[in-house]
């Protein structure tokens, strides 16, 4: 009796046993990671320019400290260097490039001080670019002639060089989701760009320097088609994206179209010009009331200067050269140059001695020892690297 009693009690036990281990192997279950966990650890995807006003970006890269930033849920991963690097041409007096050069044949200079290369890149290589086209009124009679400049550029590449086209008018588009080298989607792109309303230029710059492409390691240059005058951004200025091309190691090739003389011929039907009205209505005498009449946005003698001021600065900040659409007398030889400069152009780094606060600049100065006469191109200045809050203003990084 005892005996059978023992055994129903070991029967009884048994399944609560049983279930306890399955419920205890069910928590152990639940918290192990899964593929779906570690897919979160994924970078998101770059975010891309839509058919709509661009708004400001929430990050600003740089080319000095090129810290890389992943929002994950509500994890940030920082990962911090203070490696400087910027791409550099060497030139002779005929503007060919000079070939095989090496890290001992180069001095940089950080504000006066010599510094110590420990990055040097110097192998031919395939590159990134990305085509602004100015798509505004203003533009709308230089149209084809910016439709074929684009076109002959795209001809000078390799099959492995990559192309991303935006247009942009009061808005910023883009016409390539990712770069290419897909000849014929890329020449559809370029002849979609048809002007609209406005020129949102500081905004279209703003928005492509901004770019996930151009963060990326690599060669990275942008071309630009344009007037260089601003009538309608909202969301950056002229000084904001100049200094934010100090923080990019992309070279800007500005191709510049004087548009000035078609804008006047434009502006009245015969009528005379605005400016023609202001000088005949001076010429009237004292007597009368004092009449100011102002040409219309983006059309006076001061706007295109500033305009070429400004991409002048875009060039000179960057490392690039600026280009007078009216003056190159062939084109297809210039872009072949600039082509060729861009894939076989050197790379030079160095780690700065001492540390500066965030939005300092710095001055870069480049020798080629080996040879004295040689033409050098790159940037001259660099900005520490400022974070940017949500309304598009610079502060500082932590």
């Amino acid at each position: 009796m005892i005996r059978l009693s023992l055994c129903v009690l070991l029967l009884c036990s048994l399944p609560v046993a049983f279930f306890a281990q399955i419920k205890s192997t069910s928590r152990v279950q639940r918290g192990k990671p899964t593929l779906k966990d570690d897919s979160l650890s994924s970078p998101p995807p770059p975010p891309a320019l839509k058919d709509t006003a661009v708004k400001p970006s929430s990050q600003s890269s740089t080319g000095a400290s090129k810290p890389k930033r992943t929002d994950i849920e509500d994890d940030v991963v920082m990962v911090d260097t203070d490696l400087v690097t910027t791409p550099v041409s060497v030139l002779d007096r005929n503007g060919r490039f000079i070939p095989g050069l090496r890290k001992k044949d180069f001095k940089i200079f950080e504000n006066g001080v010599q510094q110590k290369i420990t990055y040097f890149q110097s192998e031919e290589k395939p590159f990134t670019v990305i085509l602004m086209i100015d798509a505004s009124p203003s533009t709308r009679y230089k149209m084809d002639e910016i439709h074929f400049a684009a076109v002959t550029f795209l001809n000078q590449l390799r099959p492995d060089d990559k192309v991303m086209v935006v247009a942009f008018d009061s808005r910023v588009r883009l016409f390539t989701p990712e770069p290419t080298s897909d000849r014929k989607e890329l020449f559809a792109a370029i002849y979609k760009s048809q002007f609209g309303s406005g020129t949102s230029l500081y905004d279209a710059v703003d928005a492509v320097v901004s770019l996930d492409q151009l963060r990326v390691p690599g060669r990275k240059a942008v071309v630009l088609f344009t007037d260089g005058v601003d009538t309608t951004s909202r969301y950056a200025n002229f000084q904001s994206t100049l200094e934010e091309v100090e923080e990019t190691d992309a070279l800007i090739y500005p191709i510049r179209y004087n548009t000035q003389a078609s804008m006047a011929s434009s502006s009245g039907n015969g009528a005379p010009s605005p400016i023609d009205l202001s000088a005949m209505l001076g010429r009237m005498g004292g007597n009368g009331p004092n009449i100011v009449v102002q040409a219309g946005r983006g059309q006076s003698k001061g706007e295109y200067e500033k305009g070429k001021k400004y991409l002048e600065g875009l060039a000179l900040n960057s490392g690039g050269r600026l280009f007078d659409a009216d003056t190159i007398e062939n084109l297809e030889a210039s872009f072949s140059g600039v082509a060729e400069e861009l894939r076989r152009q050197y790379s030079v780094g160095y780690y700065p001695e001492g540390n500066g606060a965030p939005g300092d600049r710095r001055k870069i100065k480049i020798q080629v020892v080996a040879r004295p006469g040689a033409i050098v191109r790159a940037k001259s200045t660099y900005v520490i690297r400022r974070e940017r809050t949500t309304d598009g203003t610079a502060r500082p990084s932590s």
